[in-house]
């Protein structure tokens, strides 16, 4: 479990996490989404996390089981390290920058 509170994974991941479910959904479906991030069977992490956050955005927050709560932390975690990266100067629509982010549930535009 992570070391911050739920309350502030939930607050974090209120914040990051700025895509709705099926706005996520849609995206998953498409081939700029398959297009990025590592991969060992054929589908990247993101996209896998994705899926899940999904599945999380529809639960209600009294429902969430310690599983969820800690890949909400990973989710945070991971956007907030993207984004500190920083990102493209150019074309960031259409960078791989943002359809990373994308998978994990946060469009940056």
């Amino acid at each position: 479990m992570s070391e911050k509170s739920r309350e502030q994974i939930w607050d974090e991941w209120r914040e990051l996490v700025n895509m709705a479910p099926q706005e996520l959904e849609d995206w998953l479906e498409t081939e700029e989404s398959r297009s990025v991030g590592d991969s060992d069977d054929g589908e990247s992490t993101g996209h896998k996390s994705g899926r899940r956050i999904v599945k999380i955005k529809r639960t209600n927050k009294d429902e969430l089981s310690d599983d969820q709560w800690d890949h909400m932390a990973t989710v945070v975690g991971y956007i907030k390290r993207h984004l500190s990266q920083g990102g493209p100067e150019e074309d960031v629509e259409s960078s791989a920058w943002r359809y990373s982010l994308m998978n994990w549930g946060h469009d940056p535009l």
